[in-house]
């Protein structure tokens, strides 16, 4: 098994594989990599399976390229209402959805960045709960005193 890239070099390999893209799909990527990072400041850049990820809370989505398309994939994708429509791709899932960018397609940047911090507030949800607390003992009955 491969060890998973550390945090600190996974904005390297993410520049690596933007500049490894001369034509319109590494400008696209590296469109969508700034929309995500403006989309939440708390997002974090991940290196994993050869492509790169954003997380907070558990993964937010992944941005694949192809030779046609750039894809990003959420991983929670199919939890999330998407009321402008954006997920076109692996419609069919039980839990992820993904877009996919052709050449020469635009994107609705204010519904990407809500779908994104739909998807981190999916994440959250639930990791900042607060534990209950536990029940005090129940008090001991005082006995009453006794007559002088």
């Amino acid at each position: 098994m491969k060890k998973p890239v550390p945090m600190e070099n996974a904005s390297a390999f993410i520049d690596e594989r933007i500049a490894g893209l001369p034509d319109w799909r590494g400008k696209m990527l590296a469109k969508v990599r700034a929309l995500i990072l403006k989309a939440d400041a708390g997002i974090v850049e991940e290196w994993k399976w050869g492509t790169p990820v954003w997380s907070r809370g558990g993964i937010v989505c992944t941005g694949e390229t192809y030779k046609s398309v750039v894809k990003m994939t959420f991983a929670k994708g199919a939890a999330l209402e998407d009321p402008a429509g954006l997920f076109n791709s692996s419609l069919e899932g039980n839990v992820r959805r993904a877009i996919d960018i052709r050449e020469g397609e635009k994107i609705d940047e204010a519904e990407l960045k809500a779908l994104i911090r739909a998807a981190v507030a999916l994440n959250l949800e639930g990791k900042g709960k607060a534990v209950p607390k536990a029940k005090a003992a129940p008090k001991a009955k005082s006995k009453p005193k006794a007559a002088r």
